[in-house]
């Protein structure tokens, strides 16, 4: 991957869930995830010191559980939150743009409001479970006989209703930490 992107430099390395493969280090773990982990870091040197223009990201959910010696080669590190109630409200107003509802914009702020600690993809979530509130309502029979159009809207309630099966999956003490 590294020689790739070196040959085609100007090039992106982006990746996702780093703590996968660049967890701390143990005595507990394995010769090869040691290994792995040690070429990985050796690379990410080679690019560092390279004259090519290779930009490599990373993203995580757990920083604190990256090894030292990963998060020193990662010179610049951005924190990004959870989405603010202005950022919940507008995803929620994207994401449900394209199923039939009858949210208020009012309907849709206090949708925002109640989903504070959710993250983007608790909020699609979110938005998919209240989806399909209408289709849940309708027996076997009627479901093979419908058209989409005939369901009825999406509604606030469905909404209210679905945060009780999809609750925010970020912890108060995760964001702390």
């Amino acid at each position: 991957l590294f020689g790739l992107a070196a040959i085609y430099s100007p090039s992106i390395i982006f990746i996702d869930e780093l703590d996968s493969m660049l967890t701390a280090r143990s005595s507990t773990e394995n010769e090869a995830a040691r290994r792995v982990k040690t070429e990985f870091l050796v690379q990410l040197d080679g690019v560092g010191s390279s004259s090519g223009r290779v930009l490599v990201m990373g993203a995580t959910n757990r920083p604190f559980d990256l090894d030292e010696a990963a998060l020193r080669r990662f010179t610049k590190r951005i924190y990004i939150g959870l989405p603010e109630l202005d950022a919940r409200e507008a995803l929620i107003k994207k994401m449900i743009a394209s199923v039939a509802h009858k949210l208020t914009l009012a309907d849709m702020l206090t949708v925002a409001q109640k989903t504070e600690g959710y993250s983007s993809a608790d909020l699609s979530c979110l938005v998919k479970e209240a989806a399909m509130q209408p289709l849940r309502e309708q027996t076997p029979d009627n479901i093979l006989r419908m058209t989409t159009d005939q369901l009825r809207p999406v509604t606030k309630t469905d909404f209210l209703k679905s945060m009780q099966a999809v609750p925010p999956s970020v912890s108060r003490a995760t964001v702390e930490q």
